[in-house]
């Protein structure tokens, strides 16, 4: 398995063309996964992340990355 690119949520939202907030949110929700604790040492890792469509030349936001799917549902324990 190859070893993780992980980068910050600064540079994971400009990637995707989200908000940061966007980025914390699907970790929490488990569509991403998350790496470090605290502020500022979480991490993200880059090929989970859709990447945005930007312009060749300016880097305008052209359209951003799809949103990941939520996990599949897991069976509560009987």
């Amino acid at each position: 398995m190859a070893t993780p690119a992980l980068v910050n949520e600064e540079s994971a939202a400009y990637w995707t063309g989200r908000p940061g907030v966007t980025i914390r949110r699907w970790a929490h929700e488990g569509r991403i996964q998350r790496y470090g604790k605290g502020r500022g040492n979480v991490r993200y890792n880059v090929h989970e992340l859709p990447r945005a469509e930007r312009d060749e030349w300016t880097r305008e936001l052209i359209t951003p990355g799809a949103t990941p799917p939520l996990p599949a549902a897991q069976l509560a324990a009987a």
